[in-house]
């Protein structure tokens, strides 16, 4: 059983040879009818019936292969293999061509819009939500890329016959239903590991679609056995169209839970029950005098959202699913940076993430073909692409002269301190002259500082100089105070020393900070303590977080300095730890810091805060000396001056701090919402990045997103060559960046247009050369090979997807659309072209009332197996006994429905 399944789910021409020769041994008698009696034991039903082929005829672009008569059985043998290689390249082409135009619907589907979300403390934000509907996008452009070929070749046929109806195209359609409802539906039952199931998320949508999917058959039965009996009118043709706008409506109205009075216009505003509740119908938020067409909602947690603004819901979803992402790549490397993280995090949100049909479609292809696994050979190309780094790039042909530093904090009893002025850049060769002197601030010359002025001289290659000033110290108490240093009068002389002519460019100039500032602080006082904010905000990814505590006007002795915290939203233990209780000050020593240890908890937004105070002051004395043996007056006045002596505290004593959200944490989870996109893997921004991407041979067998790199196989390297030529021939289709993808779009639809025709060309030869008709081929041959990309998707999105709305959710909805689209357009058509020549359009019911009966049977026992399943755990996995006979059970209803189809077009078993 596991070979049979593995075999029938890989894509390996062995599949298409076993059935050729299956079919070519069945339809041998069908070659010798000349010459060999009919089979007896199995006589038709009804003599009248046409058991043969129609004759070869000329295709719509390929020419009649002659001689076409009196052909050997070699001679057929010969010509049916070299159809059958050719059905098998083209095949090839069309899987290349649609994943091309798949990246572009992907790309379409991808578009965002914002939403204004109101959080709880009024403050708005804006989120961005997907524009498609996934119902929508589901039942239309994916539908549409996935099942092109069957819909165009039902077109293409039309059109080649003249507008007479053809069996080709609508029994691809049909035959391409049961293998998708049937096969891919057993695949993906059978390739989940043991023991685990996937369930459908959106059961109401998949009843919905499958209603469709049975009715689009009945439908076709009653237009063409009871309305008008072997015609199609023009009022039919076009119901059958309408049915897939209706079938898209009744999916969206049944998926967003619409009633009517919900297509009104409307608001939202607060409730306490609900973060969002709807206002008065048709009301409408005006901005500036103009509807505001962003959507507003308010917002209060995941779990409050209304489902009315199931986008938002989605959007908080992911991102908590991000965060968690962030949270687990930080604990398996923690030395890792934040860039480094943020790469890592994109590449695995997008891993993780949901991911369309298209996309589960194009991976497919692409590793069939030998082009690799779509989000591995990204991480690979972002690790080798260079990156964006923008450089300061500075002006090397000017020497600049400043202070280094430009700020000087000393105490006044420093005597004297130095000064430096550097230089950088431009020719260090020369000589250069600049002159200093002091200036006045709060502090004065011959008072607190000695008046200083010079000239500094830089020799060739000297980049640094000093010069002295000179701090006086008295025993005055006193405010802090401080002065200017200034540079001025610039010169440039030659290695000589001797002073150039000041033509041609500047070649020297003074630059930030040319005036320094010194600050002197009194060292007479024990100083006032403060803190120097009221309040502090620190982001909580912080780790350590430092208070400073400034001694100012005074910075003698040693002082202790308490601090102490008051919890307020944040809590001690669960959001911060306060290290130590008290500040040791020394001698001179004007700022210490108080450490407090900030708790990471790594979330989106927060706003929580406490408060540290510092207490009382006090000096630190050494022994009790010998205050008590003076008179009491001499003691009264040491009291006087010890009190007068104490330190105080400043103006500023506490601080609130605010714990927020890490803003690098919340940049990545926001920078991840807008590039975990698949859009952006799968898409392409140049002809350049096509090309090269057509030429390269990857490694496409490899499902594990974390493992090593592994070199392409040979059977990757065989399929990249067998598929050069459709690679290079569709890398020059416009990429997905372009018209946001809708140039991609219009010329892939055309390509696959073009090879369908080919298609169908060689599919009709390939049947009448061994003598099978076109409804048999269709449904075999041209149904299999259309629905091979579509195989690989869906096991693909089994194994990978939590639900199983991606694999098999939507092969009831994709078979509707088939039978709306593919045969009510190609219908309408012909019904209008021959309702203008006065005629009516012919369509022979032939076998259809017993293809309907036996695929809507089966249709419904294959949605009632999927139920049951679903009651013991899910539709897809399970035990592997149970989800053995359920993948044989049903590959026979296709089997079945594949005999019974072909006995009746052979005449062996009566239609009804």
């Amino acid at each position: 059983m596991e070979k049979l399944l593995d075999f029938i789910s890989g894509y390996k021409p062995a599949v298409f040879t076993a059935i050729s020769l299956l079919v070519l041994d069945q339809s041998s008698f069908v070659w010798s009818q000349t010459s060999v009696a009919p089979n007896t034991t199995m006589k038709p039903v009804e003599e009248t019936c046409n058991r043969t082929a129609s004759p070869c005829t000329k295709g719509l672009i390929l020419p009649l292969w002659t001689p076409s008569g009196n052909l050997s059985d070699g001679d057929k043998a010969a010509r049916a293999a070299v159809y059958f290689i050719s059905m098998i390249y083209m095949f090839l082409g069309v899987s290349i061509i649609a994943d091309r135009f798949m990246a572009a619907i992907e790309v379409i589907t991808s578009k965002e819009r914002e939403v204004v979300v109101r959080k709880p403390d009024g403050s708005k934000t804006t989120v961005n939500v997907r524009v498609w509907n996934e119902t929508v996008s589901n039942l239309t452009l994916m539908a549409l890329g996935s099942s092109a070929p069957e819909i165009l070749l039902s077109v293409i046929e039309i059109i080649k016959n003249s507008f007479v109806a053809g069996e080709l195209g609508p029994s691809t359609i049909v035959g391409s239903a049961a293998f998708n409802l049937f096969v891919i539906t057993a695949i993906c039952v059978y390739c989940i590991p043991d023991g685990e199931f996937r369930t459908m998320k959106h059961l109401r949508v998949f009843f919905m679609t499958a209603s469709w999917s049975i009715f689009a058959y009945l439908w076709l039965y009653f237009i063409l056995d009871v309305t008008s009996p072997g015609e199609v009118r023009v009022w039919e043709s076009v119901v059958t169209f309408l049915f897939f706008p209706a079938t898209v409506v009744s999916a969206y109205i049944v998926d967003k839970k619409i009633f009517p009075y919900k297509f009104l216009s409307k608001k939202y505003r607060t409730s306490r029950q609900k973060g969002v509740v709807i206002s008065s119908e048709g009301d409408q938020e005006l901005a500036d005098g103009k509807p505001n067409h962003v959507d507003e909602v308010v917002f209060k947690g995941l779990d409050n959202v209304d489902a009315d603004v199931k986008e938002v819901k989605e959007f908080e979803q992911h991102r908590k699913e991000f965060m968690e992402i962030l949270r687990d790549l930080r604990k398996k490397n923690p030395n890792a940076d934040m860039r480094t993280l943020e790469e890592m995090a994109e590449l695995e949100a997008i891993n993780r993430g949901p991911k369309s049909r298209a996309f589960y479609r194009i991976q497919a292809t692409r590793k069939l073909t030998g082009s690799g696994n779509v989000i591995k050979k990204n991480k690979i190309e972002r690790r080798a692409s260079l990156e964006d780094v923008k450089i300061d790039v500075k002006d090397d042909t000017t020497t600049r002269v400043f202070f280094d530093p430009g700020h000087y904090t000393v105490m006044e009893n420093v005597g004297t301190f130095y000064l430096t002025v550097s230089r950088e850049g431009g020719d260090l060769n020369k000589t250069l002259y600049v002159d200093y002197k002091t200036e006045d601030g709060t502090a004065n010359a011959g008072s607190d500082y000695e008046y200083a002025e010079g000239t500094l001289v830089f020799y060739p290659l000297e980049t640094h100089k000093q010069f002295p000033v000179t701090i006086i110290d008295d025993e005055i108490f006193e405010e802090d105070e401080h002065f200017y240093v200034r540079l001025s009068n610039l010169r440039l002389g030659d290695s000589q020393g001797m002073f150039e002519s000041g033509n041609g460019t500047q070649q020297a100039k003074l630059s930030t900070p040319h005036v320094a500032t010194v600050m002197i602080l009194d060292d007479d006082y024990p100083g006032v303590f403060h803190l120097n904010d009221t309040e502090m905000s620190v982001p909580e990814a912080i780790g350590e977080m430092e208070v400073k505590v400034t001694r100012s006007s005074g910075a003698r002795g040693t002082v202790r300095v308490p601090y102490h915290v008051e919890d307020g939203t944040a809590k001690a233990g669960r959001d911060y730890e306060l290290v130590g209780s008290e500040l040791v000050f020394a001698n001179d020593e004007t700022e210490k810091t108080i450490t407090i240890r900030i708790v990471d908890d790594e979330e989106y937004e927060k706003n929580e805060t406490f408060t540290l105070y510092i207490g009382e002051p006090t000096v630190v004395r050494k022994g009790s000396g010998k205050r008590g043996s003076l008179p009491q007056d001499q003691l009264q006045e040491a009291e006087h001056l010890t009190e007068m002596a104490k330190p105080r505290l400043g103006d500023i004593t506490k601080v609130c701090i605010h714990i927020q959200e890490s803003y690098e944490f919340k940049n990545v989870v926001d920078k991840l919402l807008k590039k975990a996109n698949v859009s952006l893997v799968v898409g392409t921004s140049s002809w350049r990045e096509q090309f090269i991407e057509a030429i390269t041979v990857s490694a496409g067998d490899d499902d594990e997103e974390d493992s090593e790199e592994k070199l392409p196989s040979c059977v990757d390297y065989v399929m990249h060559f067998l598929t050069l030529f459709w690679k290079v021939l569709f890398a020059c289709v416009p990429p997905t960046d372009y018209v946001g993808g809708w140039a991609c779009f219009v010329v892939s639809i055309l390509g696959i247009g073009l090879l369908t025709a080919f298609l169908g060309d060689l599919a009709s030869s390939f049947g009448c050369t061994i003598g099978l008709k076109d409804s048999v081929t269709a449904i075999s041959f041209v149904a299999l090979g259309t629905s091979v990309p579509d195989t690989f998707a869906s096991k693909v999105a089994a194994i990978n997807d939590k639900y199983a709305d991606s694999s098999i959710g939507n092969v009831t909805g994709s078979n509707a659309v088939n039978v709306f689209l593919g045969i009510g357009i190609a219908w309408s058509m012909a019904a209008i072209y021959w309702e203008v020549k006065g005629e009516t359009f012919k369509v022979p019911t032939g076998d259809l009332a017993m293809s309907v009966t036996v695929f809507c049977i089966e249709a419904f026992i294959t949605i009632i197996v999927l139920l049951i399943r679903r009651k013991f755990g899910g539709e897809l996995g399970g035990p592997k006994v149970t989800k053995n006979v359920t993948a044989v059970f049903l590959v026979s209803l296709w089997l079945i429905y594949l005999i019974i189809s072909s006995l009746v077009s052979y005449c062996y078993i009566k239609a009804f």
